[in-house]
């Protein structure tokens, strides 16, 4: 018996060739916050959640509901699936997520699973990378000038098992991972990995709003810091002069 289970709550008939978005936390909550801008800019309606006695005692509140943390979105229209998440997956229950995820995508016509994720800024923000589990998807995300292919590396978590079973089965399976800052959240991070989504599916997703949400924080953090710096230089002021306190 598993430990972990997706409760549907409508009813639905998936047309054959869905794509199936995944977006957990991860560094920025990249993820989460572009599969949730996903949900919101297309109409993808609630259709269940996953339920594990494992899960953390919590709940996640939008617009005065509460609602479980961890759910699953559908649209007909765009024959997608999106699952998202407000928490950190347990690591005992990693690999039944990604058997739980890999097994209803089969069931569900679903002929393509993406994760949506990020990585830790090396440089300048400027990078998706990428890994895929089908030669055939290699030589497209090699085409799009934003993403760099691993070529060597590790990786870890749901995405990481999935992009396993991918392989073994034949299955594509594509994992995009932004660069993103690991101080706060980070929807510039989230709008780069949706601009990649949009070279690889329909429809095309406008990003205006998440690039102005980037833009006010990072003004918003630049003014923190520079008061917190200017705080601290009064600090080392009055210390040498021997006035503080």
């Amino acid at each position: 018996m598993r430990k972990i289970e997706i409760r549907m709550i409508k009813k639905i008939k998936p047309k054959k060739g869905g794509v199936f978005i995944e977006g957990l936390p991860g560094v920025g909550l990249v993820g989460t916050i572009a599969t949730s801008y996903i949900v919101q800019k297309l109409g993808l309606e609630m259709v269940g959640y996953v339920y594990s006695p494992y899960f953390p005692p919590i709940i996640a509140i939008h617009k005065f509901t509460p609602t479980y943390p961890m759910r699953l979105y559908y649209s007909k229209k765009e024959n997608m699936f999106a699952l998202l998440s407000e928490f950190v997956v347990p690591t005992p229950l990693v690999n039944e997520l990604a058997d739980l995820i890999f097994d209803f995508a089969k069931k569900n016509n679903i002929e393509k699973i993406i994760s949506l994720g990020s990585i830790t800024i090396k440089g300048e923000q400027d990078t998706v990378y990428s890994i895929t589990s089908l030669e055939s998807d290699l030589k497209k995300l090699a085409k799009i000038k934003s993403v760099e292919l691993i070529k060597e590396g590790a990786t870890t978590g749901v995405t990481a098992m999935l992009l396993a079973k991918g392989k073994i089965n034949n299955f594509p399976v594509i994992s995009l991972l932004a660069e993103a800052k690991s101080e706060y959240i980070d929807p510039g991070a989230a709008s780069m990995v949706v601009k990649v989504l949009n070279k690889i599916i329909p429809p095309n997703i406008d990003t205006k709003t998440l690039e102005r949400e980037a833009k006010e924080l990072e003004e918003t953090t630049q003014k923190i810091v520079s008061r917190a710096r200017s705080e601290q230089d009064k600090y080392r002021k009055m210390e040498s002069l021997g006035t503080y306190g």
